[in-house]
């Protein structure tokens, strides 16, 4: 008998099983979040940019040699002390422009006088404290997902492992009823010596006396 075509594969019940709920692709996709939202921070930080003095950015800024660039007051440097990055514009004769976007980060401390002319400039952003905690957990969480995916697949591994030893040795045998996958001899094909030899067994079994009477012969099965 074919299957029907509205019933889906693989499923002898023809239901809709609904898909199991997988932690460990959720946890996949956080991991591959989180590194990109760091890969992001170190960017927006200046994270592949060319470190120069502080002096160099007030002088390009004062030459006007700044494209754009950000101010972040860093306190763990003391009073004064900021992070700036930015794009430095260098003199480059092979581009229609005549130069060249470097990107470049500094650090270090900025005066009054300084820090009034990187503002007047108009080329800055001035951004909220960098502080060491935003950065602590850039580089923490990308660690922590990792750990955590890791300990998943081990303790995944040993509730399996677990499960196995707990279902070593457990009968595997049905309970049949009589009313139950009741098969008669007639729904039995071939093998027509054996079920007439059955059968004589049977009607033996049920009135012995009547075989002797009749001068029969004990069944084949009863001698075995």
């Amino acid at each position: 008998m074919s299957d029907s075509p509205n019933s889906p594969k693989g499923n002898p019940n023809g239901k809709n099983q609904p898909d199991r709920f997988q932690p460990k692709v959720i946890l996949i996709w956080l991991a591959i979040f989180a590194v990109m939202a760091v890969l992001w921070y170190q960017t927006d930080k200046g994270g592949d940019a060319n470190e120069i003095p502080m002096y160099d950015v007030v002088v390009a800024t004062e030459e006007g040699r700044i494209e754009k660039g950000k101010i972040y007051p860093n306190p763990n440097g003391g009073n004064n002390y900021y992070d700036v990055i930015g794009e430095l514009r260098v003199p480059d004769d092979t581009v229609e422009s005549g130069y060249r976007l470097v990107p470049f980060k500094a650090d270090g401390k900025l005066v009054d006088d300084q820090y009034e002319i990187l503002q007047k400039s108009k080329k800055f952003e001035e951004n909220e404290s960098n502080t060491f905690l935003p950065q602590l957990l850039a580089g923490l969480i990308p660690f922590l997902l990792v750990i955590g995916i890791l300990y998943f697949l081990f303790v995944r591994q040993l509730r399996m492992a677990g499960r196995g030893a707990l279902s070593f040795g457990k009968s595997k045998a049905k309970l049949l009823t009589r009313d139950k996958d009741k098969v008669t001899f007639n729904e039995v094909a071939g093998c027509d010596e054996a079920k007439e030899e059955v059968s004589e067994v049977i009607d033996f079994l049920k009135d012995p006396k009547k075989f002797q009477r009749m001068g029969g012969k004990i069944p084949k099965g009863i001698l075995m």
